[in-house]
């Protein structure tokens, strides 16, 4: 598929796009979130996961507890990896295990990855368009 630009205006609008994003996700799957501090991937977090039947009030940003579950019709995994510096971090969140495996797989600072990015995945690219002006680049990959 094609990538696609979608531009929203408010936090509501951003979350909405990940909530239409959901309908097209399935068990497996991997959504990598690529934006600076602050442009909303957490809120397109929320987006996807009440897509996926998880009360939206329940995601919060994982940065402390960096891997969150959340049961909908499908199992979310929330993994933020701001403050992961090293493979070896990573290795012990047990992105193997995760990644692909049952439910759908939400990263935010998709960038630090490294040798776990996933061939088969939908990335998302956030960036500032002043304001509260988010442009969405959604590349599928799967």
């Amino acid at each position: 598929m094609p990538a696609r630009t979608l531009v929203t205006r408010s936090e509501e609008e951003t979350r909405a796009a990940g909530e239409a994003l959901a309908s097209s996700l399935r068990s497996g799957d991997t959504v990598l979130l690529f934006a600076d501090l602050g442009m909303g991937k957490t809120v397109f977090a929320r987006g996807i996961a009440a897509g996926l039947g998880v009360d939206p009030r329940q995601v919060r940003s994982p940065s402390f507890t960096l891997v969150n579950r959340y049961s909908g019709r499908t199992l979310v995994h929330h993994v933020d990896l701001y403050r992961v510096e090293t493979i070896e971090d990573m290795d012990e969140l047990g992105l193997e295990e995760i990644l692909g495996g049952d439910g759908v797989t939400v990263v935010e600072w998709a960038e630090r990855l490294g040798p776990y990015r996933p061939e088969r995945a939908v990335a998302v690219r956030i960036a500032d368009r002043g304001g509260h002006t988010r442009e969405l680049l959604i590349d599928d990959r799967r």
